[in-house]
């Protein structure tokens, strides 16, 4: 099978080199061109537009930072959709609203190919390892070819219903990495601040009810004090911005998301936007007058 691969970020790269190694025929198109040439080294084959890429594929799946990017690339001049064909299939791994996957389901059925909604949730080392959860919305049969290739990129690879309902779950997804985030460098600031050492409180709280992946993601990251990007705050932004979003037009309260949202607002105002979301962290511990470490 022929793939396309558009959107060579800290998630993309990682997936497209995942796929050569695999040795699918890949076409890759990006608008930065260095991790263009760097794929060209390993065997990939280069687009200079989504259309040219979707042109060269079978299968063509994006990957991208934002809904507006996601539009542009599949609708937008010399986009996916431009040059979609009968029995080809587009799949997207972006967060995006349900309703922005359902625009490029329609989209594609008009050009007579198929839609898949596909986020990916693991971040960057996962995306390395080839161990995504990919939660995928469409038809079962687009599905089934599809997915010799969305195993090549995660080793949780589900069907989780009709279009759109991949971005549903992932958003789902979103508002607990939010909340639990937020809930984390507060539980951790406060037990410091009172004099629990953090150590202890991993190993306790982790084995606890207590216990969160984010809170076992976040500790030991804050411990090393590494707070360089594997999932900006600016993203966790967007994304939370898309649920609390989604929350008011099917009239779901979402008190903790709203104030989840505000918190990634409140870092990002302060410079984090560009930082990994344990940066959170930062804000509260100047409040306390502590570092924890």
């Amino acid at each position: 099978m022929r793939v396309g691969f558009i959107g060579l970020g800290k998630m993309g790269r990682p997936m497209a080199v995942n796929l050569l190694k695999k040795g699918f025929d890949l076409t890759v198109h990006n608008r930065s061109r260095g991790v263009v040439e760097e794929l060209l080294s390993m065997g990939a084959k280069a687009a200079t537009s989504p259309a040219g890429a979707a042109e060269a594929s079978d299968l063509v799946l994006s990957c991208l930072p934002s809904p507006e990017a996601v539009e542009q690339v599949y609708l937008g001049p010399d986009g996916i959709i431009q040059a979609a064909r009968p029995g080809q299939i587009l799949a997207d791994h972006s967060t995006v609203a349900p309703a922005t996957s359902l625009k490029l389901f329609s989209a594609a059925r008009e050009r007579g190919a198929g839609f898949l909604d596909a986020p990916i949730s693991g971040g960057v080392p996962r995306a390395e390892a080839a161990t995504l959860t990919i939660m995928v919305g469409g038809e079962a049969e687009l599905f089934d070819r599809a997915r010799p290739v969305f195993d090549a990129l995660g080793d949780k690879v589900v069907l989780v219903g009709g279009p759109g309902t991949g971005s549903v779950v992932k958003l789902t997804n979103q508002l607990l990495v939010g909340i639990h985030t937020a809930a984390a460098v507060e539980a951790l600031v406060f037990g410091v601040k009172a004099g629990a050492d953090p150590g202890v409180l991993l190993d306790i709280i982790g084995s606890s009810f207590g216990a969160s992946e984010m809170f076992k993601r976040t500790v030991p990251m804050v411990l090393e004090r590494r707070f360089e990007s594997a999932t900006d705050v600016r993203i966790l932004c967007k994304d939370l911005s898309l649920i609390t979003g989604l929350g008011k037009d099917i009239s779901v309260r979402l008190l903790m998301g709203a104030l989840a949202e505000q918190i990634f607002a409140e870092a990002k105002g302060l410079g984090l936007g560009n930082n990994d979301i344990v940066s959170l962290v930062q804000p509260l511990e100047r409040i306390a007058g502590i570092e924890v470490k």
